[in-house]
Order: structure tokens, then C-alpha cells, then sequence
């Protein structure tokens, strides 16, 4: 079995340089929490949760990775990764000609039970496989299932403006934070106005949207490490865990503990629809 330390995942000298159109590797952590510097790899890679939650970063925006989800991140993509929680995660690494319709840009996947069994058996093939045998094969139908499976909307889109980058890193740092949109604006040498038509033009999103989607990706990641739904609708500024609920609920389909409840069982699920976030929900 190819495996690693959960330290190594950015082992891209190595990866990039082994012979074969897929790379699978597995690697688990025992610890709280790990972190890996920005990096960059000429293979894609996938990264599957099979345990605890992972997070990637890139320059355009962050993705929240639940049990039972995968990252996808491009070939050449510079990217930064870490685990909340005891995580047990496995990768593939993926030449950009290895097959049609592989996404091309970062996304989180739903992985189904197929593709999860999949992923776990590919963790035990030899880096140098016999192309053109059993395992080729495998891999190979690993890819169709990875082309087939849905998109999760777990993602939270970076401004590249100067001022909105800073704006967004204020409220990554502080998330309760109930400054109004006018007084955001302000702290970043805008106006309201200017504020708003930026915001929408380099993210596609309101104010108001993006700052929700931030609390959505934010109570996965908490709740993933075990805190209660009062604690993490009290720490995100709800007054109340009901509140929370029906946010999260509207956002993704399903209750937050019914939710990562089929995450951790593995359950058949039906995609979950993308986090839209009318912006009638009140935080």
C-alpha cells in the first residue's frame, strides 16, 4: 500500500515525477489538526475525506471538504491544504491528459460509496503499476466515476482587490462580526456602493451572500470537530440555535446534524443541492 504521512501530502517532486497517468496514495493523522504550506504540483490532485475535514486554499477561494467529499485542484495550481480534526484522507494524482471532462478548475466532490471503494482500493496499487493490466484498469474506471460524480458548492469565493482581500481576511478573522455592510466599507476606504458593484463583479456575489456562505463553510468545519449546534450557532452571532438551523438548512438541503450524519455513515445520498443563499435569510 502507498502510504504516507499526512505531513508529506505535498510530495510533488516526487509525484511528478513517477511514470504512470494516476498516482493513488493514503495517509492518515492521528493529530488534532495539520497544515501544509502553499505548493504546487504538475498532476492534479484529489483529496478524499474519508475522516475529519479538510480545507484548500488558492488564490481565488477557499474549499471546505466534508466526510465523504473530495477536492479537486488542477495541475499547476498553487495551493495551501490543512485538517481539522483526526483526519484520515486519501489522494490521487492525475496527469492533466489522463482522461476527457476532468474538471479544470477547483472544486469539491461528492463521493459515492462506488467512488469511495474505489479510492480505497487504488490507495494499495504500486506506484509503478503493469500499464495495461488489472490495475490500469481499475484506476482507469476510477477516473469515469470522478468525470461522473457531482459538484458540491462548498466553496467560498476571494476577491482579488486589494481592498476586498482585505475585507475578506477581517471577516475570516473575525466571522461574528456584525459591522454593517456602510461601515465595512468604510474600515476599507470604500464606498458602500463602490463596495457592493466590486464585490459582485470579482465574486459574483452580494455582500450580504458571501457572508453567509462564509457561516455556512464555517459550521461545517466546527461541527465536523465535534462542537454542539448551540455552541456554533452562539460563536457565528445567533441568537439562538433554531436560527442557525433554518439557515443551514435552507443553504444545503438538510439539517446540520442530519447532514453530516449521512456524511459519516457513507449513506447512498442524492446530490445536496449547491449552497444558495438567497439573500433573504437574516443572520
Amino acid at each position: 500500500m502507498s502510504s504516507i504521512a499526512v505531513t508529506d501530502l505535498s510530495v510533488s517532486g516526487h509525484i511528478d515525477s513517477v511514470s504512470r497517468p494516476v498516482v493513488a496514495l493514503s495517509a492518515t493523522s492521528v493529530a488534532k489538526d495539520w497544515e501544509h504550506a502553499r505548493h504546487r504540483h504538475r498532476k492534479a490532485q484529489l483529496i478524499y475525506s474519508a475522516r475529519g475535514i479538510l480545507t484548500c486554499e488558492i488564490e481565488d477561494g477557499v474549499w471546505i471538504v466534508p466526510p465523504q467529499c473530495a477536492i479537486w485542484i488542477p495541475g499547476e495550481v498553487v495551493h495551501s491544504s490543512r485538517g481539522a480534526g483526526e483526519t484520515e484522507c486519501y489522494c490521487l494524482f492525475v496527469e492533466p491528459d489522463a482522461a476527457p471532462d476532468l474538471p479544470k478548475t477547483c472544486c469539491t466532490i461528492s463521493v459515492s460509496p462506488l467512488l469511495r471503494e474505489l479510492l480505497l482500493k487504488a490507495a494499495g496499487v504500486p506506484e509503478l503499476y503493469t500499464l495495461g493490466g488489472r490495475e490500469e484498469r481499475l484506476l482507469a474506471t476510477l477516473l469515469d466515476e470522478l468525470v461522473a460524480a457531482p459538484v458540491e458548492d462548498l466553496h467560498l469565493p476571494m476577491p482579488r482587490d486589494l481592498r476586498l482581500r482585505r475585507l475578506a481576511e477581517m471577516m475570516l478573522a473575525n466571522p461574528t462580526d456584525k459591522t454593517s455592510k456602510a461601515d465595512w466599507a468604510t474600515r476599507i476606504g470604500m464606498s458602500e456602493r463602490s463596495m457592493s458593484r466590486l464585490l459582485l463583479h470579482e465574486i459574483g456575489m452580494s455582500f450580504g451572500r458571501w457572508r453567509r456562505q462564509l457561516h455556512v463553510i464555517l459550521a461545517l468545519q466546527r461541527l465536523t470537530k465535534g462542537d454542539s449546534v448551540q455552541t456554533v450557532a452562539l460563536e457565528l452571532g445567533y441568537e439562538n440555535a433554531s436560527g442557525f438551523v433554518t439557515m443551514f438548512r435552507k443553504a444545503v438541503g438538510k439539517p446540520p446534524a442530519r447532514y453530516l450524519s449521512d456524511r459519516t455513515s457513507g449513506a447512498e445520498l442524492a446530490p445536496v443541492p449547491g449552497i444558495l443563499l438567497p439573500d433573504g435569510i437574516s443572520i
